[in-house]
């Protein structure tokens, strides 16, 4: 019987980060335009992204949150998911992703959530997933719709983003045990 391998597919592995992915770290948590899509609103200095890394326990029980990089075949990064939020009493966790933008469309999203899915699961023995998604990011909310999410809630006026008010999707998971 073969052994079940965990955060690795035929075309991506999943992986804690490492000091030499410092610059793809900081150009993603630096880009302005995605502060639009996330809780993120200002800088990180390279600095802070090396102490991140160094000095993370990277174990989510004890951080509340887990990052994971999003390495293709041969060795390039696709991009990052995160677990946030973590609560290990209800057994959920909060979930972020972002794919580089010439890697967008060609199915690492879907396929790195399948991953998380099934380690949030089977490892983690995590109850649920969810995520909070603006209602205009359809490529988002088709995203987590293809993974399984529903849309559970519409949260209206939910975040202030470039002086106005958004509303945004709640989409859960509740994973199979």
């Amino acid at each position: 019987m073969e052994e079940q391998k965990y955060l690795q597919s035929a075309r991506i592995t999943l992986r804690a980060p490492e000091p030499t992915d410092i610059d793809f770290m900081f150009h993603i948590e630096n880009d302005t335009r995605m502060w639009n899509v996330s809780a993120c609103k200002t800088p990180y200095s390279r600095y802070l992204l090396h102490k991140y890394i160094t000095e993370n326990s990277h174990d989510i029980y004890t951080d509340r949150q887990l990052r994971l990089m999003i390495e293709t075949t041969n060795g390039e990064i696709a991009g990052a998911i995160d677990l946030i939020d973590f609560n290990p009493t209800s057994r959920r966790a909060e979930v972020g992703i972002v794919i580089e933008k010439e890697r967008r469309g060609k199915g690492y999203a879907n396929e790195t959530l399948e991953l998380v899915k099934q380690y949030a699961s089977e490892i983690l023995d995590l109850h649920q997933l969810y995520a909070y998604v603006f209602t205009d990011n359809l490529a988002a909310c088709k995203l987590f719709k293809n993974a399984g999410f529903s849309v559970t809630a519409e949260l209206k006026d939910w975040e202030f983003r470039n002086k106005k008010y958004r509303d945004v999707y709640l989409f859960q998971l509740i994973l199979e045990q």
